[in-house]
């Protein structure tokens, strides 16, 4: 890849104006035509900063006048703008990291409110079949069934950047605090989803009544035990129970195909070789005729989770049994991810107190808010061995 050419950045930054600048620099950081690493912290501040190479040179305290300088005004904006776009690149990289799967397997729903309540969508009159003429059409509107969705809640980190690690150019140091700003934030919101999948959470309610995301009777059954994954048996099993699951409000059939499958680190090979497999067989109990088919599971996406299977040892599930933990179903309509905002970078302005007391020339804040919640828990089954 060739060197940034910091002389360029500054001419494209005077002809172009600071937002198309950096609006051009945030989407060549998003689709990796540029790496946080490209850039060099000394470099960028000689290259924006009025006079920069002067300007670098005084943030050594043993240079007479350094303060002075520093306090004169000097405008390292563009420094400021470009930096600030590196630090919240490498923040979202971790953030968004392979890693987190459950966090791209669901829903993300922006809201403005702390927790709300969501109506359901029931038909007024839902035994008519067929409009008469003459007759009015019924209406579709919000019934009275509802559910509450969980209080959100904040999380956030400060980068720092010092005088030091621009004078002595540690852009690394610097972007490995801001990978591990966004591996925390991102590893915290993956905890969240990942125990509302395993039912260490539950924080389903409906119509004001809490519920167990899974249940092995009453309302609805989605718990399937004694079912590890060995071949399509078992998913026709799962299958048949979410066959079996009506929806409350019009008591006919939840309208669902399973689209996703969740496996624990030792089942994944198996899990692949079960959807995955070019052809399945079968024979009938007694039965001497054995019958070949196409295997029909290839439309499931598979995924594992080394967190998902951590998180199920912690409540003190054996090790031997954990491993067995499976989930198929419908992942974006059973949960979701309530987001006040998403994983937002912000500046703190130049010449503040921490920059006298502490020597932290910019400071920049990374912060979510949101809240991991039950949708619908009749989309989803959980099978253990």
């Amino acid at each position: 890849m060739p060197t940034l050419n910091y002389r360029e950045l500054r001419r494209r930054y005077d002809l172009d104006g600071p937002q198309r600048t950096v609006g051009h620099l945030s989407e060549s950081l998003e689709i990796g035509a540029l790496r946080p690493e490209d850039f060099s912290l000394r470099d960028l501040a000689e290259a924006l900063v009025p006079d920069g190479r002067e300007w670098v040179r005084m943030l050594d305290p043993r240079q007479a006048g350094g303060v002075a300088l520093l306090e004169d005004g000097v405008d390292v904006t563009a420094f400021q703008n470009v930096a600030g776009q590196v630090v919240r690149a490498k923040i979202l990289e971790a953030y968004t990291q392979e890693a987190f799967v459950v966090s791209k397997l669901v829903e993300t729903i922006p809201t403005r409110l702390d927790g709300e309540r969501i109506p359901g969508a029931t038909r007024v009159a839902d035994t008519i079949d067929e409009v008469a003429p003459g007759m009015p059409y019924p209406s579709l509107g919000f019934g009275e069934a509802y559910i509450d969705t969980p209080s959100t809640t904040k999380r956030g980190f400060i980068v720092p950047v010092t005088r030091e690690a621009v004078f002595f150019d540690r852009t690394n140091l610097v972007l490995a605090r801001a990978a591990e700003v966004g591996e925390v934030l991102g590893l915290n919101k993956e905890k969240r989803l990942v125990d509302l999948v395993i039912g260490v959470t539950n924080n389903y309610v409906a119509d004001g009544v809490a519920y167990d995301t899974y249940q092995s009777s009453g309302p609805w059954v989605n718990e399937l035990s004694g079912n590890a994954l060995v071949d399509w048996t078992q998913v026709d099993a799962a299958e048949q129970l979410l066959a079996d699951i009506l929806d409350p409000a019009t008591g006919e059939p939840v309208l669902l195909r399973g689209t996703t499958v969740l496996v624990m680190p030792a089942y994944r090979l198996a899990a692949h070789r079960v959807f995955s497999a070019a052809e399945i067989t079968y024979q009938g109990s007694g039965a001497a005729t054995i019958t070949a088919a196409p295997n029909p599971l290839g439309r499931y996406r598979v995924e594992e989770s080394r967190l998902a299977y951590r998180r199920i040892v912690a409540t003190g599930e054996p090790a031997a049994d954990a491993k067995k933990w499976w989930f198929l179903g419908d992942f974006r309509r059973a949960l979701a991810y309530m987001e006040n905002w998403p994983v937002t970078v912000t500046q703190s302005p130049v010449g503040s107190e921490a920059d006298f007391t502490h020597d932290i020339v910019l400071r920049f804040k990374a912060s979510e808010r949101g809240a991991a919640a039950v949708m619908n828990p009749r989309y989803i089954v959980r099978c253990t061995g």
